[in-house]
């Protein structure tokens, strides 16, 4: 990811400071990192038993400038990802924006399309055209005053919180920018066994997820149909679901049309039979508890560099 990222049209040393959260990450690879990035880098350890977003706010508290750009390590940006990213923050009208988001995406190919159509949907947002309800914390960039209130926060997920900022920052009315040039590739899981337990995580999710999305966009009387358990994760997943058809056909990835919609439809549902297993585990408190969830959550990839060796 350091390497892609020194080759930004917009070079890193531009950047007021660049941090790395890591968990134990040996000192004697950092001047490895700084050589890679082409620049000095601020090295934060995290706390014993951080999740992903703990890792997101410990980051955040570490920095000092006005706008703040998140990426994840196991994501690959775009060459020009960052000048996209942060141009509207420098455009006309800058000073009111608050929050950009750009598109994530898996690889290219029908599983990629697939769980990508799953996995990083976009929404309009009612807040004013081009901008979106949600967005994904390996790619999005906040005004400082903008997070600061509210942060990523401690929840019972493995990847929610994102939602559920989106939702928070919704109704304060914080519009979130959507750039979609700003492109991200996320790596899919090194082995079928990673993507499963992956699946059966983003399922228990949906349980948890139900009562906030319930409180945001049901009526005050009808927000019991979303603490009913079992059939809220399922009415999610199935919601789900029907988005993820249109977005097989919608997003920005070369197109699947026809027969590769089809047999983009069979993956996608597949993947949601996964996701509905987690759901079911989780609603019937079978496992997947958000502190076993937490377990090793900053990353389910291999150190093919060594790094830790």
């Amino acid at each position: 990811m350091l390497d892609r990222l020194r080759a930004q049209t917009r070079p890193l040393a531009s950047l007021d400071e660049v941090i790395v959260t890591h968990a134990g990450l040996p000192r004697d690879s950092w001047p490895r990192l700084e050589r890679a990035a082409g620049r000095r880098l601020t090295f934060v350890e995290l706390p014993a038993g951080a999740d992903y977003y703990a890792a997101k706010d410990v980051g955040f508290r570490a920095t000092t400038s006005d706008v703040v750009v998140f990426a994840d390590a196991d994501c690959w940006p775009a060459v020009d990802w960052l000048d996209k990213l942060l141009a509207p923050f420098a455009g006309a009208g800058g000073e009111a924006v608050a929050v950009v988001a750009g598109r994530t995406s898996y690889r290219a190919g029908l599983f990629g399309a697939a769980a990508t159509a799953v996995d990083f949907m976009y929404f309009p947002s009612p807040l004013g055209d081009g901008c979106t309800r949600n967005f994904y914390a390996n790619n999005v960039a906040f005004r400082r005053a903008a997070l600061g209130d509210i942060g990523f926060g401690a929840h019972a997920f493995y990847r929610g919180s994102c939602q559920v900022m989106g939702l928070a920052l919704q109704e304060r009315r914080i519009a979130v920018r959507y750039v979609a040039g700003a492109h991200t590739v996320h790596r899919l899981p090194d082995t079928l066994g990673e993507l499963l337990r992956l699946r059966l995580l983003r399922g228990a999710d949906a349980a948890e997820l139900a009562p906030y999305l319930g409180d945001a966009y049901l009526p005050a009387r009808a927000r019991w149909l979303a603490r009913l358990g079992l059939p809220s994760a399922v009415a999610v997943l199935a919601a789900r679901w029907l988005c993820g058809l249109v977005a097989l056909r919608t997003q920005r990835l070369p197109a699947v049309r026809g027969a590769r919609w089809l047999a983009g439809a069979v993956v996608l549902s597949a993947i949601h039979v996964a996701d509905g297993a987690g759901a079911v585990i989780r609603s019937l408190r079978l496992g997947l508890a958000p502190r076993a969830r937490r377990r090793a959550a900053l990353s389910y990839h291999r150190d093919v560099d060594g790094l830790a060796a």
